[in-house]
């Protein structure tokens, strides 16, 4: 009972996958994805540092390590399915918070529970570190679904997430590490050898090309 509960759920969410029930060559975990949607997130916050943006490092972290914890309780839903429309979204995340919220009544002491409440809630916020974790998230599911395709991965889920995944991350082409993000980091990717190169190449180009003119 208690914290001990709540340490020894963070191995769980080791062996909980990412994108259940499909072929994949690559398997994530939810704390594989945290870590490095961590590590994202500190990038694109010292990038908004250099252009002289405030960055509150502590919410960040917070935001980022903490982002998925919820998932142990409800699974990983597919991001198409998750996001399928607004009214869906929502629901999903009042479910996490809700179960968030039984699991800290009942194992943490009174003391530290307004702490962890406010840890465990949707960090995809309007402030700076909740843009930040919103696109870090997404640069890591444009990675892992970017994986399956380079390696010839048939499923056509993952042509989608890559979409829906790059389409999320045009929507903050304003703040300055989604530009250094278009213009220094995803050409690498693209210049990538893989499978199908041309026919993803000219999706990604297109959507670029399509948000930055509007």
């Amino acid at each position: 009972m208690g914290v001990h509960n709540y340490f020894k759920s963070l191995s769980d969410l080791e062996k909980l996958l990412r994108c259940p029930g499909k072929f994949k060559y690559h398997e994530h975990s939810v704390a594989s994805h945290s870590f490095k949607v961590t590590k994202i997130a500190q990038f694109l916050g010292t990038v908004e540092e250099k252009y002289g943006h405030e960055v509150d490092w502590r919410s960040l972290y917070e935001k980022a390590l903490n982002h998925d914890y919820a998932e142990l309780f409800t699974g990983d839903i597919k991001t198409p399915v998750k996001y399928a429309s607004k009214e869906l979204r929502e629901l999903f995340s009042q479910v996490e918070e809700e179960m968030a919220k039984k699991f800290i009544e009942k194992e943490f002491p009174e003391e530290y529970q307004a702490v962890y409440l406010e840890r465990f809630k949707e960090g995809k916020d309007d402030t700076l570190e909740g843009k930040i974790l919103s696109v870090a998230d997404k640069i890591d599911l444009l990675y892992e679904s970017f994986g399956e395709i380079q390696k010839g991965n048939p499923e056509p889920l993952f042509l989608e997430i890559y979409q829906e995944a790059l389409q999320t991350i045009l929507r903050f082409k304003e703040m300055d590490s989604v530009q250094y993000f278009l213009t220094s980091i995803l050409p690498d990717m693209q210049h990538e050898r893989f499978i199908e190169q041309s026919e993803l190449n000219i999706i990604t180009n297109q959507m670029i090309k399509d948000a930055l003119k509007g």
